[in-house]
C-alpha cells in the first residue's frame, strides 16, 4: 500500500483550515500540520518535509504567501497550490513567478479541492518516475553537475557545493546560494564523482575538502554547519586535508 501523501497547510483561517484539514483527512491524505504565518511555514517545511503545500495568497504576518514560498524554494522542491480569494492580474503574476501547480480560489468546494490535489499528485508521480527511469535529475561531468530544479537544468560547479547530505533516496546538495534535492542516493553520486574535492565523511554525508573551516573529533564543521566524521572516514579525511 502506498504511504499516504503529507500535505502541510498554511492558512491564517483557522475555520477554513481546520476544515481543509478535514476533508484532506477523510480523502486519505496525512495533513503535516496548520501554519497560519510564514514563518512557522518555512520551519514546518523544513523540518517535515511535506509533499504538497496548500498555500493561502494572503496571510497575516511579515510574510505573505508568495513571499513564503520562495523562502521554502531556496532549499526545497516542494509543489504548492495556491488558495485565493483575490484573483487580480498582479497577484496572480506574482504567484505565478513561483511556478505554482495549481491555483484554487475560495470559496471552493470540496470536490475542487479533490479533483485539483489529485492532479497534481499524479502529475508529481509522473516527473518522479520519469527522473527515476532516467538520470535522477542529476547528470554529473568533470567540473560540474547539473540538476533538476523547478523544472529546468541547474549548473553548480563542484567547487561551489559545500557538502552533499543523503536523505533516504533522495540527496540534498547544499552550496552557499541554496540547496539542492535530487532523485539519487549519496552512494550512487559518490560513485558518479571523480572530483578530489568531494570526500564522504559519514553514511550521510560528503563535503568539499577546500570548504572544510573546523575539524573536532567527530565532526567537521563548514560555515555554520556541524557535520558528523565516522571512525572510518576521519584517517583518510585527515591525510586528505594534509595535501590540500
Amino acid at each position: 500500500m502506498d504511504k499516504a501523501v503529507r500535505i502541510l497547510i498554511v492558512e491564517d483561517d483557522m475555520i477554513i483550515a481546520a476544515n481543509i484539514s478535514l476533508q484532506l483527512t477523510n480523502l486519505g491524505y496525512a495533513v503535516t500540520g496548520i501554519e497560519s504565518r510564514g514563518e512557522e511555514a518555512i520551519i514546518h517545511a523544513e523540518l517535515n518535509r511535506p509533499d504538497i503545500i496548500l498555500m493561502d495568497v494572503h496571510l497575516k504576518g511579515v510574510l505573505n504567501g508568495i513571499e513564503t514560498t520562495k523562502a521554502i524554494q531556496k532549499n526545497a522542491d516542494i509543489p504548492v497550490i495556491y488558495l485565493t480569494a483575490n484573483s487580480d492580474e498582479t497577484t496572480f503574476s506574482k504567484a505565478r513567478e513561483t511556478h505554482p501547480e495549481a491555483f484554487i480560489s475560495k470559496p471552493f468546494n470540496k470536490l475542487d479541492l479533490q479533483r485539483t490535489i489529485a492532479l497534481v499528485v499524479e502529475r508529481r508521480k509522473g516527473k518522479e518516475s520519469g527522473k527515476k527511469e532516467g538520470d535522477g535529475g542529476l547528470r554529473v561531468l568533470a567540473d560540474r553537475i547539473f540538476v533538476r530544479h523547478h523544472g529546468q537544468m541547474v549548473k553548480l560547479l563542484l567547487k561551489s557545493i559545500l557538502y552533499l547530505e543523503a536523505d533516504r533516496n533522495y540527496c540534498n546538495i547544499v552550496t552557499k546560494d541554496g540547496k539542492y534535492l535530487v532523485v539519487s542516493t549519496l552512494k550512487a553520486i559518490e560513485n558518479k564523482l571523480i572530483d578530489d574535492q568531494l570526500l564522504r565523511v559519514h553514511r550521510s554525508y560528503m563535503v568539499n575538502l577546500s570548504k572544510v573551516d573546523v575539524v573536532a573529533d567527530a565532526h567537521l564543521e563548514i560555515g555554520r554547519k556541524v557535520v558528523p566524521v565516522s571512525k572510518s572516514y576521519k584517517e583518510i579525511l585527515l591525510s586528505r586535508l594534509q595535501t590540500i
